[in-house]
């Protein structure tokens, strides 16, 4: 692989590991926000899901930067957004400037999900798209897990009153570095082509990345490029995203984002310490397993991204769905039942799951199916989708699984059994397994053009 590629790869996914350190690294401050601010359940919902709703506007607004600006000068304004987001978010004062500034992060992760996956996707050979595309999600839970190592040292060595300032304030320092190295990106030549009308310099960087590529080679991808994305000399596109053309691909990808965060998975990441407490573990040992989750995760990506370019997507996702399935229903059995001594086990097995299925694909796939003057809304609609899902879910899941310890007996209770709450995450994998049956495409080592082909909206 030609390793200015891969660089040019990576970088650009160090936005995915800002998104999962950001949104994760509050699971280890929260409940010391919580009594600080004497919040209740609802209103600590809304502080835990501030970043959220920011990274629903962000998914929203997210295709305008990218493609009226660039992928690469977006890339640069996610990494500042971050910055901004976690100075404020150590130096907050009150519940009200905290929100605010998890809701500026969350914008940043909001475009970061339109603007580095589709970068990856675009500047990527078809042999290679799935691993390449699949750093984004390598980088989320990469992370995801340093945010609960973070979380967890800072608890230990530097515990007070303070420490979980310096939980949500160290995410500065990759910030930074991520932005400086977004400086040395160049444009994608699908961009520069669909946006931008510049055949030249489109081929200038399609010769950096394949250089062993004669000029005819590259002078009919460029034209490939040109009919797919069906511009004009100006690189004005032609027709409408909702017209009858997208519709397969639409309902694709809201039926992929749908799916991912029906799983349980940003519930179990944002409260996994709170799960764990409700399975008997201490404050360390529930902060320890979180650790774990992170660990797990990472591994398991690392196989999924073995995995994505060799099996495909369509059977990472029925592999996924199968170890779905099986690690809610064992977790909802285990809290209806009080055999809390599995549940780590199968909490850890389900963030298995999801890092081979879903999370090796998700973002893969979104930036895969849509064709390339539409892909930048494409990515918006189906990163939409995924946000306000999430965003939803962990607003309402701390009044569900929000427990009470009895002032006189000392017995903890909750709003709902936890094993209700799992077995709804198991009764939605049973339908995704429907669905990929239904719906879900082949997309391994086929071109982008060649994906509108496949799905029938080349014409």
């Amino acid at each position: 692989m030609n390793q200015r590629l891969f660089f040019w790869s990576l970088t650009s996914a160090l936005a995915g590991f800002l998104f999962g350190f950001d949104v994760v690294v509050i699971s280890g401050a929260e409940q010391a926000i919580q009594g600080l601010w004497e919040t209740t359940d609802i209103e600590h919902g809304i502080v835990m899901s501030a970043a959220l709703w920011g990274t629903v506007i962000g998914s929203l607004i997210g295709f305008w930067p990218t493609d009226k600006f660039g992928r690469t000068k977006t890339l640069i304004v996610i990494g500042l957004l971050f910055l901004v987001s976690a100075v404020w978010s150590s130096l907050a004062t009150d519940v009200n400037s905290f929100k605010l500034a998890r809701f500026i992060g969350g914008i940043g992760v909001g475009v970061a999900t339109i603007a580095a996956p589709l970068y990856i996707s675009e500047i990527s050979p078809p042999r290679n798209r799935g691993l390449l595309a699949g750093l984004f999600q390598f980088n989320i839970v990469f992370g995801i897990m340093v945010a609960y190592g973070s979380n967890y040292l800072i608890s230990t060595y530097f515990g007070g009153e303070n420490a979980w300032r310096w939980m949500m304030g160290v995410e500065a320092v990759p910030a930074l570095l991520y932005t400086l190295f977004c400086l040395g990106l160049p444009a994608s030549p699908r961009w520069l082509i669909a946006k931008r009308g510049d055949r030249d310099g489109a081929e200038r960087v399609l010769k950096m990345i394949s250089p062993d590529a004669s000029q005819t080679e590259i002078t009919t991808l460029a034209d490939e490029i040109a009919i797919s994305c069906k511009t004009d000399q100006q690189g004005t596109v032609k027709d409408s995203f909702w017209s009858r053309r997208l519709m397969k691909p639409i309902l694709l990808a809201f039926l992929l984002a749908f799916f991912n965060q029906l799983s349980g998975i940003n519930a179990i990441l944002f409260f996994a310490k709170r799960i764990f407490g409700l399975a008997g573990l201490g404050h360390h040992d529930a902060l320890l397993s979180s650790i774990g989750i992170g660990v797990t995760n990472l591994v398991f990506t690392m196989v999924g991204l073995w995995l994505i370019d060799r099996a495909g997507r369509r059977t990472l996702l029925y592999i996924g769905t199968v170890g779905y399935v099986v690690s809610l229903g064992l977790c909802s059995y285990a809290f209806f039942n009080e055999s809390f001594a599995i549940v780590p086990i199968c909490v850890f097995a389900f963030i298995a799951a999801h890092a081979v299925g879903q999370g090796a694909v998700i973002w893969v796939l979104i930036a895969e199916i849509f064709p390339g003057q539409h892909r930048a809304s494409g990515q918006t609609w189906g990163c939409a989708t995924h946000w306000v899902f999430a965003a939803l879910i962990t607003t309402f899941f701390p009044m569900v699984i929000g427990a009470r310890e009895d002032a006189v007996t000392g017995e903890v209770s909750t709003a709902f059994d936890p094993g209700y709450i799992f077995a709804f995450f198991c009764g939605m994998m049973v339908l995704q397994g429907i669905w990929i049956a239904l719906m879900v495409p082949e997309t391994k080592g086929v071109s982008l053009e060649e994906i509108e082909k496949k799905l029938g909206i080349d014409s």
